[in-house]
């Protein structure tokens, strides 16, 4: 048997395809990314109002923990969000514990940056033909897919 037909039925390598999607991920973000300086904000501060405008709110302690950063840095982000009406305090029936929620201007500016990011992803996806496009479906559903297995 040839080496190409070899590689034909060997199995794909999981971590070489695991590099290859963290890679193109990554990249995709960061081109879909650029048109968040449009909203004014920050990256941190964008990403802490995503997890509370399509997450729900939550409290100091678990948005940290969402977005991976200590709560002192969480409670600077949160400071600027409020400053700047994109987030509120509320106390709960626990008037030691606060809920952070997105205000309608938070929720307004995310679902607009939301909108570009998905306009500039349209126009690309426009230039495909129609079997590329049927692939690219695929690949989304496939993703969603992969990521409930993480």
């Amino acid at each position: 048997m040839t080496e190409s037909k070899q590689q034909i039925f060997s199995a794909p390598d999981p971590v070489q395809i695991g590099d290859q999607l963290h890679s193109a991920a990554i990249h995709l973000l960061r081109r879909v990314r650029a048109r968040d300086s449009l909203s004014g904000v920050g990256p941190a501060q964008l990403s802490a109002l995503s997890v509370l405008v399509f997450g729900g709110p939550r409290s100091l302690g678990e948005l940290a923990e969402a977005e991976q950063v200590r709560p002192p840095t969480m409670s600077r982000i949160v400071t600027g969000l409020v400053r700047s009406g994109l987030v509120r305090r509320k106390t709960t029936d626990d008037k030691r514990r606060v809920r952070l929620e997105p205000t309608v201007k938070g929720t307004k500016l995310l679902q607009e940056g939301r909108r570009r990011r998905v306009e500039i992803l349209a126009q690309a996806l426009q230039t495909l033909g129609p079997q590329e496009l049927q692939q690219a479906a695929h690949l989304a559903e496939f993703l969603h897919q992969l990521i409930r297995k993480l």
